[in-house]
């Protein structure tokens, strides 16, 4: 699929519900990896609020042609770094089956690293091996392979973490990307 005209923008207060439902394939996509069950309401149920309250807290959302095409939630809850250390956890990311192996994916998550300059921290579940080689490629291809790995084996999240730092770069608006 060609991307004709992508948009990667902080989410807006009425993306909150489009969000929130992406948010949900997303969690049934990763439902044979991730134990997690419907609530009486047959949802999985995200916590999306704090995304608008916390301004540590930064909600992207990827548009193609005027229609949603995926997000990236990002937020402070490092993994790796010491805890209060200035820093970006790439907390959800989510595209569409119809959007990816498309580019849009890396365009979204560099979009993102752009917009977000300093240390990051990109993490992905033991199990999830397409998402660890997305990762990978994506990271070393936009940090010059400037980034280190570590395997979490305790606590309550495990798996595997790429650290890498994201200096600014020239861009139109660190929150409104369009191509």
């Amino acid at each position: 699929m060609k991307l004709t005209e992508l948009q990667v923008r902080r989410a807006l207060p009425e993306d909150r519900l489009p969000l929130y439902r992406m948010l949900e394939l997303y969690q049934h996509d990763l439902s044979d990896i991730w134990d997690q069950d419907l609530d009486s309401h047959g949802e999985y149920g995200y916590e999306l609020d704090q995304y608008w309250r916390d301004p540590s807290f930064h909600p992207f959302v990827a548009v193609v042609d005027g229609r949603y095409a995926g997000f990236a939630l990002v937020n402070p809850a490092l993994k790796v770094g010491e805890p209060g250390a200035a820093a970006h956890w790439m907390a959800q990311f989510f595209v569409l089956k119809k959007y990816r192996r498309a580019g849009l994916g890396a365009e979204l998550a560099c979009a993102v690293f752009r917009a977000l300059p300093g240390r990051w921290e990109v993490g992905q579940m033991r199990d999830n091996l397409p998402a660890q080689a997305f990762w990978r490629r994506v990271i070393g291809e936009y940090s010059a392979a400037a980034y280190t790995e570590h395997e979490l084996t305790e606590g309550w999240w495990q798996g595997l973490v790429q650290c890498f730092v994201s200096g600014p770069t020239v861009a139109a608006s660190p929150t409104d990307q369009t191509r």
